[in-house]
């Protein structure tokens, strides 16, 4: 599931859960929603919502992460974020610019660049954080747990430790 709110921002339903609390008449249930929203343009955050119903629920978790979103900036500099469609149409790669690992309790998310053409190779919950985020071609594997909302913190945990070549270059004091 997924839609575009008006504010540009892209979401996708990661995962539902029924809850339930047991009370003097019997059960009730209520319904916890996580959601990944991003701006398709290297703004990504993930989001929860619990309700009475499902709706409801995804709504609230789509609100959390609004708030929530962070700039991964390594991924699209300024002076490419307008360009990210026609880098693609051009057959420039959408990509992350290095093998990096991502960490969430015992999930572990390796990304991979990829070249372009190669799309999105990855599981559901990783898969929802690479598209809404707005990378095109890129190879994932996932160790440990496979909770996806573990693997979606791992990974949005990944895609904020990857620097670039100009920030590696600041950090070690050299000119490029």
């Amino acid at each position: 599931m997924s839609s575009d709110n008006d504010q540009g921002m892209v979401d996708r339903v990661v995962k539902i859960r029924r809850c339930s609390a047991v009370v003097k008449g019997g059960r009730r249930f209520s319904f916890a929603a996580m959601v990944v929203v991003g701006d398709m343009k290297g703004k990504v955050a993930w989001g929860s919502g619990k309700a009475k119903e499902v709706a409801p629920a995804v709504n609230k978790a789509k609100q959390d992460g609004v708030r929530r979103l962070v700039n991964v900036k390594s991924i699209f500099p300024e002076n490419r974020r307008s360009n990210i469609d026609e880098m693609s149409e051009n057959g420039k790669s959408v990509t992350i610019p290095h093998e990096v690992i991502g960490r969430y309790g015992s999930a572990r998310v390796i990304l991979i660049p990829a070249q372009p053409g190669t799309g999105v190779i990855a599981g559901a919950a990783v898969r929802a954080v690479c598209e809404v985020c707005g990378i095109h071609d890129i190879l994932t594997k996932s160790y440990g747990n496979n909770n996806p909302i573990n693997l979606v913190k791992a990974t949005i945990d990944a895609l904020h430790s990857c620097r670039s070549k100009e920030q590696v270059a600041n950090l070690r004091g050299v000119e490029l």
